[in-house]
């Protein structure tokens, strides 16, 4: 459904402005009986969440209840204070615990997906308190996208697709990445998925998973509830008669409209993930476009909340994520399980490790950063591995194990191969002698199975995505003979500092007051965790859960303790 050619002023009773986690807003509106309009700035409906991997982590949610994961609400609290540890209300992340169940429950009612618990994927910090080996992520089904009908055309791409039609699950990734080095763990994921997206196919059907079946999913049960969602429209201004944002003002081609909202607005409209002036002053001035948010993300929710009064937190924080350097136009390629995997480091500018390569992205974006504001500028960093890892795994999502790293890599000068360290070196442009000691250093600490300068593999979170066929330590291994080095930028899944929200996604004035009629989720909202990632998926739970929370609370269907205001801010 699109905006009219000639639209008019319109009246309802909730604008949700953003397409993502947003559309869990609108879901949650109108099943609580308001009428909800949609506005969403690109051509695209799905916003990032249809360019991620898909996961949603909620403690102790139905999902991992059915399927026995023993996860309580009060280990998920233990969890959350402690890594959280101060950096964002508490009563943002109690609320969202509080409102998990609900939040699943009310997507199985209202939209057709149906969802698994990616077992072993662990918590990203899962040694502290409440923390859990196992993990709290899950995801949706692979859903078929032609339950979109004729919308299936505006549904956004993902960044990644496979080569032949099979849809891949996060719980698959792991094992196909490794299916050179266990092919009787990944075969059988590879058959049951092919023989799902061809057998669909053939029927009619487009079985899709991550991100692509959640964002699908939650589309398709906004166009049963007959929701409209107005695309190519951008939010121009909010609206405000005396303290309270009563719609906004939208822009569609060369005509502006207004949209009276009677019972308030929420913005869903990402962060800043591509403003690169507001990010080179929240950030870093090194940094390039290299975001994996959804290119419509430029601020625009952010800063017109600002103009209603509001105030912002967590500005320099994002959900950090190491990638090899584009070339050309090309979109960064991410890093996850490549880290992990022994017979690979990373090392700085300098030939010399810096990290645990193996820690969670958000945290290794971190450390960088924070080198960073020791040196000034931002570290060039590579990875580095040699033939045997080039054998056997996939890397960087489309080099598939023995292939020949893409000759545009050499050309460019963000891939380089030699024989021995000190040649490697001087094709990075990097100190040989430093390379050779942190290679030399490093070999010692894998052979022995324990790294004593970063504690890789410590973690259990470190070892899901190592090579268990890898022993004492699935993350180590020496590295010999033919070496290879690939260029790593910064990149991330967007970024999550934004409105100043409550435990009931209003949004707050700097001194803390809840602004009337303004709402505040996902990535346009200040993270409920604060400066840290509790598990995979924590970004669109939050929005999904925040989404249901602001859709109830704006029809008054709270309960009376939820709706009653609080002040509390993060120190």
């Amino acid at each position: 459904m699109s905006v009219p050619r000639q639209p008019r002023p319109t009246s309802v009773d909730l604008v949700v402005i953003g397409s993502g986690t947003g559309l869990a807003a609108a879901l949650s509106a109108h099943e609580a009986g308001l009428s909800v309009v949609v506005v969403e700035k690109s051509r695209w409906v799905g916003g990032s969440t249809a360019r991620s991997g898909g996961a949603f982590w909620i403690p102790a949610n139905p999902v991992l209840t059915a399927e026995g994961s023993g996860d309580t609400p009060e280990r998920g609290a233990a969890y959350l204070e402690a890594v959280v540890d101060g950096s964002a209300p508490e009563q943002r992340w109690r609320s969202f615990l509080e409102h998990g169940t609900a939040t699943i429950e009310m997507l199985t009612r209202t939209t057709p997906m149906r969802f698994l618990w990616a077992r072993g994927y662990s918590d990203y910090h899962p040694e502290l308190p409440g923390g859990t080996a196992d993990g709290r992520s899950c995801e949706c089904r692979p859903l078929d996208l032609k339950v979109l009908g004729a919308d299936r055309a505006r549904l956004r791409p993902a960044v990644l697709s496979a080569p032949v039609p099979m849809p891949v699950t996060g719980a698959d990734y792991k094992w196909l990445n490794l299916m050179a080095k266990t092919p009787f763990r990944a075969l059988p994921r590879i058959v049951t998925r092919l023989a799902q997206g061809l057998g669909g196919l053939a029927l009619g059907r487009e079985y899709a998973a991550g991100g692509q079946a959640i964002a699908a999913g939650l589309f398709a049960g906004v166009r049963r509830a007959g929701i409209p969602v107005w695309t190519e429209t951008a939010l121009e201004r909010l609206l405000v008669e005396g303290d309270r944002v009563v719609g906004a003002e939208l822009r569609h081609g060369d005509t502006t409209f207004a949209v009276r909202a009677e019972r308030g607005v929420v913005l869903a409209t990402g962060g800043f993930d591509h403003d690169l002036p507001l990010r080179h002053t929240h950030h870093h001035r090194d940094l390039g476009d290299w975001s994996l948010g959804a290119d419509s993300n430029t601020g625009d929710g952010i800063r017109a909340a600002q103009e209603a009064g509001a105030g912002t937190d967590l500005m320099e924080q994002a959900w950090w994520f190491p990638a090899v350097a584009p070339v050309g136009d090309a979109a960064p390629s991410v890093l996850l399980a490549e880290r992990s995997l022994p017979g690979s480091l990373m090392v700085d500018g300098t030939g010399r490790r810096f990290v645990n390569e193996s820690c969670d992205y958000m945290t290794f974006g971190q450390r960088v950063l924070g080198l960073a504001r020791e040196g000034g500028a931002l570290p060039a960093m590579w990875l580095v591995f040699d033939k045997r890892y080039r054998n056997s795994y996939v890397f960087a999502g489309t080099q598939f194990p023995r292939a020949p790293l893409p000759k545009s890599w050499y050309e460019a000068g963000i891939a380089h191969r030699a024989g021995n360290p000190g040649d490697l070196a001087r094709s990075m442009g990097v100190d040989a002698d430093a390379l050779s000691a942190t290679l030399a250093r490093f070999n010692q600490l894998a052979a022995a199975g324990v790294d004593d300068d970063f504690a890789r593999g410590a973690s259990a979170y470190d070892r899901y995505y190592g090579d268990p066929t890898v022993t004492p330590n699935p993350n180590l291994r020496p590295l010999a003979g033919t070496l290879y080095a690939v260029r790593v930028v910064l990149s991330d899944l967007g970024t999550c500092g934004g409105i100043r929200a409550d435990g009931l996604g209003r949004a707050l004035s700097d001194t803390g007051t809840p602004i009337p009629g303004l709402y505040a989720i996902g990535n346009a909202a200040a993270n409920a965790f604060g400066r840290t990632y509790p598990g995979a998926g924590a970004t669109i739970g939050q929005g999904l859960v925040y989404g249901y929370i602001v859709g109830r609370h704006a029809a008054g269907k709270l309960p009376a303790a939820d709706r009653a205001p609080s002040r509390q801010t993060a120190e």
